[in-house]
């Protein structure tokens, strides 16, 4: 395993993150023990979760990813190996009913305090390693909106509040270090210069997509986590499973993401579709596993502090972390930048 410091602390988290988002609705507790198990014992010692899986997400299920987690650290005594991530849901304008009180969610104090404590006690534990915002409080692009719109009756919660109520937490012991996630380039560099002004826990880690389908972290975040030690967890680094090609052809396997849920189509409109396809030749080309490669391409940038793998199987989780052994040649490189070219973030 390799390794990589997560910001400007002291923690080394491991260059593969353990994604668990389908424990408790596509996995079940024994699956996801098994899956915790081999990780570990390949060295991964990152685990990232949030308060709002599993996915997709419902009252029925809500929270059972994290209870799952709190009961492999009380029956494998190994809460201390885990360096572990979760995150507080904010407002969603009516999708998320079953999570407190829909009409007043916000990153405000009451909420995150609420969310923070459910969660160390779903998860057993009396601290997290890393606290994330889910997404933003205010009306901005995330989760795939292009064409920002300004929203002048919008009232967020100020950065400033939201970081005061961090603050306050990490001085209490149950939170170490405080991350972002699906945020824009002003949000990161608000959330950093009012931090620095504030004398304010930073912002270690900022959690987006980023996979051979949206690149576009790469357009202005990608000098942030590197200029301000804020570097990028990547989650949908398969973009849904789709880039392992396992969905060519119209090919819908049964029980995968897309078969179950063919709504989550995030990463299935036709240019995504021929993006992919030329992806999938292009591994073959050169003897490589499709998935492998999409991986190993995220594990060599230097923006990456850790990708964020998931699985529904032990044999994908397997083929998953062997993507560290696998090395990009620059011939290989180029022909993704070729390939990238001609179809530029077709899923953003």
């Amino acid at each position: 395993m390799k390794y990589s410091q997560l910001g400007n602390t002291d923690l080394q988290v491991s260059r593969l993150c353990l994604g668990t988002m389908t424990w408790g609705e596509q996995n079940t507790q024994d699956e996801a023990f098994a899956q915790m198990d081999y990780a570990v014992g390949q060295g991964i010692n990152f685990f990232d979760a949030a308060e709002l899986y599993p996915i997709p997400p419902n009252a029925a299920t809500y929270g059972q990813t994290e209870t799952i987690i709190g009961e492999w650290f009380k029956a494998r005594g190994t809460r201390k190996q885990i360096i572990l991530a979760s995150k507080v849901a904010g407002p969603a304008d009516g999708w998320l009913p079953h999570i407190r009180n829909e009409a007043t969610r916000r990153l405000d104090r009451k909420n995150i305090e609420a969310a923070l404590e459910a969660s160390l006690k779903r998860l057993q534990t009396d601290y997290l390693d890393l606290y994330q915002l889910h997404w933003p409080d205010r009306k901005t692009n995330f989760f795939g909106k292009l064409g920002y719109v300004h929203h002048p009756e919008d009232q967020p919660v100020e950065v400033e509040e939201t970081l005061t109520v961090l603050n306050e937490i990490v001085k209490t012991g149950k939170v170490r270090h405080i991350g972002l996630s699906n945020e824009t380039p002003w949000g990161v560099m608000r959330f950093i210069a009012t931090a620095d002004r504030q004398a304010m826990p930073r912002v270690v880690s900022i959690q987006n997509p980023y996979n051979l389908l949206n690149r576009s972290f790469e357009i202005g975040l990608a000098e942030i986590a590197i200029r301000e030690q804020c570097g990028l967890l990547a989650y949908s680094p398969l973009g849904f499973g789709v880039l392992s090609g396992k969905y060519v052809g119209g090919a819908r396997p049964a029980g995968a993401r897309i078969s179950n849920w063919p709504d989550y189509n995030r990463y299935m409109n036709p240019q995504a579709i021929a993006a992919t396809e030329a992806y999938v030749r292009l591994a073959a080309t050169h003897g490589l596993d499709p998935a492998q490669m999409a991986l190993a391409f995220i594990n060599s940038r230097s923006f990456v502090t850790s990708n964020i793998i998931g699985a529904t199987s032990l044999a994908q989780l397997r083929s998953n972390i062997d993507s560290l052994n696998i090395s990009v040649s620059d011939e290989v490189l180029n022909e993704i930048e070729a390939i990238h070219r001609q179809h530029p973030n077709p899923s953003p």
